[in-house]
């Protein structure tokens, strides 16, 4: 059996509230799982203690099992201490989209039109 540590989806519309599970991978996401890690609440502030609580020694205890962690959980786990911070590259995070792109474009084309006769 795969096993993963994942968020499974509690809360309602727009009040979103996770519980942090080891569950199957076949299961859905808010599915059955094999048991209650922890909770995370995303509405909390960032430096709150509330927004991540979790069982460490059950998660140590399930990863040593070869439980597999998504990649959200793995970054509770890496502030945690739990796990060794892992590099992580994305060198598109910065580009700005194709419609802004085009925009940026037009207004330096608009630019050098305004600037060449100015020069005469």
């Amino acid at each position: 059996m795969a096993m993963k540590i994942r968020l499974a989806r509690g809360g309602s519309k727009k009040r979103p509230f996770y519980r942090i599970v080891a569950a199957d991978s076949r299961m859905p996401r808010d599915g059955r799982f094999v048991e209650k890690l922890g909770t995370y609440n995303p509405l909390l502030p960032k430096d709150s203690e509330e927004r991540v609580k979790m069982d460490v020694e059950r998660v140590q205890y399930w990863l040593g099992q070869g439980a597999q962690v998504t990649d959200r959980v793995a970054r509770f786990l890496e502030a945690a201490d739990v796990m060794p911070k892992k590099e992580r590259n994305n060198p598109k995070k910065a580009v700005p989209g194709k419609k802004m792109q085009d925009r940026a474009e037009e207004k330096a084309a608009k630019a050098a039109e305004a600037a060449a006769p100015a020069e005469e």
